[in-house]
């Protein structure tokens, strides 16, 4: 039995990318046939005044409708009149991508350096907040206007990246040079994180006309500019000037894993740490680099959750850096992976809401359907992380992406 196991998982590692998309396809089908039988039994629970009698039993919701809202209420409803791409709904949807395509590339970069890095969270609560009080402080010092944004909105982003390259470097250097597993201080250190800036906030930086714990609102000429005309509304709390932006990180990761010596010795590292040292990397200084720019990312992340949608840094940060935990595993921690992974996120984030507002469905059940999807998808790229990892599973050469952006 376990070696039938060990050659299921086998077949996984050595999946090419068209055999691993058509697995994550058939996947998803099963976890919308899994998802639907379980809304339409659900409703034979709940109570309604209109349903599908069957056999004396009411059913109250509707499983197609569900997936109707879930998946085209995510993008505004394209199929009905008068739908435009500027829509409420479809730029929530691309917000939500654009974030969690940062916090999945700051996981990614870590497991592929054989490191598990669980304080991205933390990475984007530190990265965040120190890019708004540095953009705060600099924009006394700064005109207003396009000169303005021109230097405050890189400004802002880098202090983002110091701030969580930091807060990421401190868990690497434990590890490189004191031997603490990664997993126990990422963790611990999103909690001190949260302690941290929260303590800051009001010790120093609290806006003091708000009674809600938040710091002042950076000027309008900081946040990300919208691009006129194709752009979308200021109101709607995303510029397709952050998407691009984070697709050029997408594709400048790729190719810094596949085409330089850094991203050679950080891949070697993690798949093959003995063949690394034996080939004369050093590994603690990787170890640190590594979580350096894992965290580096995660604090880009939370620059963005600033500039782009808030306009200033709140306590109450969203689980951001959590789920791209989970858009790494479900990319296979490949960076031009982590954009597909980030918009089915998002379109599950966008759609769960538009289920919400256009049906009865409670929001436990949009929550436990979305979790179906994620799940199925997502298993197969965990077994074979899990292959490569602990089962001494290699790669067959020219299979997976074909670029060695992959492996």
């Amino acid at each position: 039995m376990r070696d039938r196991i060990e050659g299921l998982i086998g077949r996984l590692v050595r999946a090419s990318i068209v055999e691993r998309v058509a697995i994550a396809a058939a996947a998803l089908v099963a976890a919308v046939v899994v998802g639907g039988v379980l809304v339409f039994v659900s409703g034979g629970f709940a109570s309604c005044a209109s349903g599908l009698d069957l056999a004396g039993w009411t059913f109250c919701y509707n499983p197609m409708q569900v997936y109707y809202e879930l998946f085209l209420g995510a993008l505004g409803h394209p199929l009905e009149g008068g739908w435009h791409v500027h829509n409420f709904s479809l730029a929530t949807t691309l917000r939500e991508t654009t974030l969690l395509a940062f916090a999945g590339l700051s996981v990614a970069v870590a497991f592929r350096a054989g490191l598990f890095n669980i304080g991205t969270q933390g990475q984007l609560v530190v990265g965040g907040l120190l890019t708004a009080v540095t953009v705060l402080f600099a924009a006394r010092f700064v005109p207003g206007g396009a000169v303005g944004t021109l230097v405050l909105v890189p400004l802002g982003v880098l202090a983002g990246a110091v701030g969580g390259g930091f807060y990421g470097a401190i868990p690497g250097a434990l590890k490189a040079y004191g031997g603490a597993n990664e997993v126990i201080t990422t963790i611990m250190l999103n909690f001190v994180a949260v302690g941290v800036t929260s303590t800051l906030l009001s010790w120093r930086f609290q806006d003091p006309e708000s009674a809600n714990p938040q710091t002042r609102a950076v000027p309008e000429y900081a946040e990300i500019p919208t691009i006129p005309v194709i752009g979308y509304s200021p109101r709607l709390d995303f510029s397709l000037l952050a998407l691009g932006f984070a697709v050029a990180l997408m594709v400048g990761l790729a190719w810094m894993l596949a085409r330089t010596s850094f991203g050679y010795e950080l891949r070697v590292s993690g798949v093959q740490p003995e063949a690394a040292r034996y080939g004369g990397v050093a590994e603690k200084r990787m170890t640190v680099a590594s979580m350096t720019l894992s965290g580096a990312l995660g604090g880009i992340a939370g620059a963005f959750w600033v500039l782009m949608q808030h306009g200033r840094w709140l306590e109450n940060v969203p689980s951001l850096g959590f789920d791209g935990i989970a858009v790494s595993i479900l990319a296979g921690n490949n960076p031009l992976g982590v954009g597909a992974a980030a918009f089915l996120f998002g379109v599950l984030s966008s759609g769960g809401r538009s289920i919400n507002t256009a049906t009865d469905v409670p929001p436990e059940l949009v929550g436990v359907v979305s979790g179906l999807i994620i799940l199925f998808v997502a298993m197969p790229e965990f077994f074979r992380m899990i292959g490569r990892q602990f089962l001494d599973v290699d790669e067959e050469p020219g299979r997976g992406t074909g670029g060695g952006a992959d492996e």
